[in-house]
């Protein structure tokens, strides 16, 4: 069979040029016409899919070749369909924007025919090699995952086997688990979570309840209701799969053992506090429990029991949604109110739909040797091209006298090309650059946390950013404008990654940075992040390192509206920013300060064992009380840490809004730390029923 040759879309005005490159290439791929812009993105929009190459002409009417560039852009086709732009344009401007917007390659005319034909050659076997090589490790990840899950699985089946429940259970949950959570991670941003973690925590669902097998089968199959003693060692079950999953030598860091343990502990908790074993409420409960514990119920409840018989969908989900088998997360009952459908499909589908989640096939593991070598050298071939590419931007860098960098975010790592890295007296690669002296020294204090928040700011449909700033190197000071492009991962919703860009030199009689317009990450009066973003990068802190120590504090300015009905709004302004400024003076370099809106204020500390949390805020607090304008300024504040109610975002604010409460109730001016206690101050809960529920919930 003969096969099938690649196509090359060019899209050019001129119909000699487009003859010209047809000539060109005619004989080794096939080539298709577009000749403007418009004509071009329609050809893309039905054929993308076929087309290996782009060629892309700049000045051409109705759409020219950077509105083509715009769209591919935006659509996202130009990740798989890489553009050469060829232009007679020659200007630096014209060349730096393409590049910018995602050329692969930019070939002069007049044509020179082996140019064209070994760039087009080198460009596309250079994305075929790209592809065949994320192929290759999305298979090995693709396949660690399936024996993970084939383990996981193994294991809970013994438990289920004990349990005398069908082996259904365990992939009931892992389905339901995985809806519940994929719909929640698109109906609100309240909480962050990725695909990963999503996949992750279907996992670790399996897990759920390991600790029964230490539970007496009397006990455990127990075909009637259990006497009050029989329900207290039931109970200890969560405690024991907890316990054993502690006491592994071994992957205590891994993300799939983080969440098997808290699903384990805490899947029989519930919303209103009344669950078992340590009576968490609200979020201050893992949201991977708080799923599980949802599809626990559900599968239950519609499944044969020893105790039981199965209900049907619909009644067991009334039962739910009418509190009947406990309290649950409102957010979580919307969710299954609004997938029913999907959930009871799942239900109702074959196990085998799930067979390549947990088997592998003779061929996942074998692989003859002529097909392994065949991928080593395309792998090697692969290498060469790549470090032939990166010699290629060397070369051209060393070239400029531009600074060249290249921010990621995780890992927290600034990257600087060799010229511009020497230029500056900086390392090529800088960790926690926001940390770093050196780089502080150069761009200045502040200037890099200002930068970080530009590009923070920016959005996949606008990525762009460029702005000036002031380098300080060699003894003096010199004006650089930079400009940066912003990365955003493939994930929906996509996430922000890092960015790539350059500092040009400005003309050196330029004394002072034009005035920059305010970024949505930053509130407008203090030039503090606002709720939104400091919500989000806390968030980012815990995730990554959810065994740390943090303390929120929520504070707000004593007699606002007193200042404001007194003196006036604008005095209450400028005592707002006085505040603020007293703040950011106060804070370490690792600290989030905010405004939450009004006169009320956010602040995120991280501390070690053996530091007294209670002495640094004592110290901030003081120093957020002065004069201004000719106002006496105080705070109240509420203070709560993780030591106590939890490294999670939702708990530490609901804590320390509640000890904020309390330091208003003892008078101005003054801050409490969270306790327990505090609870008294708050309405009582609403009586619910009993842990053993109605209507057979899991026990």
């Amino acid at each position: 069979m003969e096969k099938q040759r690649q196509k090359i879309l060019v899209i050019d005005d001129s119909e000699m040029n487009r003859a010209i490159l047809a000539d060109m290439l005619g004989e080794d791929y096939d080539i298709l016409e577009a000749a403007d812009g418009v004509e071009g993105v329609e050809v893309l929009e039905r054929r993308k899919n076929e087309i290996a190459l782009v060629l892309l002409d700049i000045v051409m009417p109705n759409m020219d070749g950077f509105g083509v560039l715009e769209v591919m852009n935006r659509e996202r086709w130009i990740e798989n369909v890489p553009v050469i732009m060829v232009s007679a344009e020659s200007g630096s401007t014209q060349i730096e924007r393409a590049y910018e917007m995602g050329v692969t390659d930019f070939i002069m005319r007049p044509f020179d025919a082996l140019i064209v034909a070994r760039r087009v050659n080198n460009t596309i076997l250079l994305y075929a090699k790209q592809k065949r090589l994320i192929g290759m490790v999305n298979d090995q990840i693709e396949a660690k995952e399936k024996r993970s899950s084939m383990m996981v699985d193994i294991l809970s089946q013994i438990v289920e086997f004990r349990n005398g429940e069908s082996g259904l259970h365990i992939l009931h949950v892992r389905r339901i688990t995985e809806l519940l959570l994929t719909h929640l991670a698109t109906r609100t941003d309240r909480y962050a979570i990725s695909a990963a973690e999503i996949g992750e925590i279907a996992t670790a669902s399996a897990l759920h309840d390991i600790g029964k097998i230490a539970i007496p089968e009397h006990i455990l199959n127990k075909p009637g209701r259990l006497t009050p003693e029989e329900f207290a060692v039931m109970k200890t079950h969560a405690e024991i799969g907890a316990k054993m999953l502690e006491e592994l030598p071994i992957y205590q860091g891994d993300p799939l053992v983080r969440y098997a343990h808290a699903i384990c502990r805490w899947h029989h908790e519930r919303w209103d506090g009344r669950g078992y074993p340590d009576g968490l409420r609200g979020d201050a409960i893992p949201l991977a429990a708080q799923v599980v514990a949802l599809a626990d119920v559900y599968d239950a409840l519609t499944s044969e029991r020893v105790y039981k018989k199965a209900l049907p969908h619909e009644k067991a989900l009334q039962m739910i949604l009418d509190g009947e088998c406990g309290a649950f997360n409102p957010a979580l009952l919307g969710c299954l109110r609004e997938i029913a459908g999907s959930i009871r499909e799942a239900m109702q589908a074959p196990a085998d739909d799930d067979e390549r989640a947990v088997h592998l096939t003779a061929q996942d593991l074998l692989r003859s040797e002529e097909h392994a070598l065949a991928e080593r050298t395309a792998s090697e071939r692969t290498l060469r091209l790549l470090d032939h590419e990166r010699m290629k931007f060397r070369f051209f860098a060393d070239l400029t006298e531009e600074i060249q960098f290249e921010f990621s975010v995780e890992p927290n790592r600034l990257s600087l090309s060799p010229r511009g890295a020497k230029r500056l007296g900086l390392p090529e690669l800088i960790d926690e650059p926001g940390a770093d002296d050196g780089l502080a020294a150069v761009l200045g204090q502040g200037a890099w946390q200002a930068a970080s928040r530009r590009l923070r700011a920016t959005t996949p449909e606008n990525p762009g950013q460029s702005w000036e700033c002031q380098l300080h190197y060699g003894g003096e000071d010199r004006w650089y404008r930079v400009v940066a492009r912003a990365i955003w991962s493939a994930d929906t919703p996509p996430v922000f990654e890092g960015a790539l860009g350059k500092a040009m030199d400005i003309d050196d009689s330029r004394k002072r940075l034009e005035e920059v317009e305010r970024k949505a990450a930053c509130d407008g009066l203090t030039h503090l992040y606002n709720r939104a973003s400091a919500r989000e990068m806390i968030c980012e802190r815990l995730r990554a390192n959810p065994d740390g120590r943090y303390a929120l504090a929520i504070f707000d300015l004593d007699d606002l509206k007193k200042i404001n009905d007194t003196h006036g709004h604008k005095v209450g302004d400028e005592v707002l920013r006085f505040l603020a400024s007293r703040l950011e003076n106060s804070v370490r370099g690792r600290d989030i300060s905010s405004r939450a809106g009004g006169d009320e204020f956010l602040l995120f500390l991280e501390y070690k064992p053996a530091d007294d949390v209670q002495h640094i805020v004592e110290r901030i607090f003081a120093h957020l009380s002065g004069t201004c304008a000719g106002c006496v300024v105080t705070v109240s504040m509420g203070v709560a840490c993780s030591e106590l109610v939890g490294a999670e975002y939702d708990a530490l604010f609901e804590a320390a809004d509640k000890a904020l409460y309390a330091a208003k109730r003892g008078g101005k001016a003054h801050y409490r730390f969270y306790d327990t206690s505090m609870e008294d101050m708050f309405s009582a809960l609403t009586d619910i029923e009993s842990d053993h529920v109605k209507g057979g919930a899991p026990r």
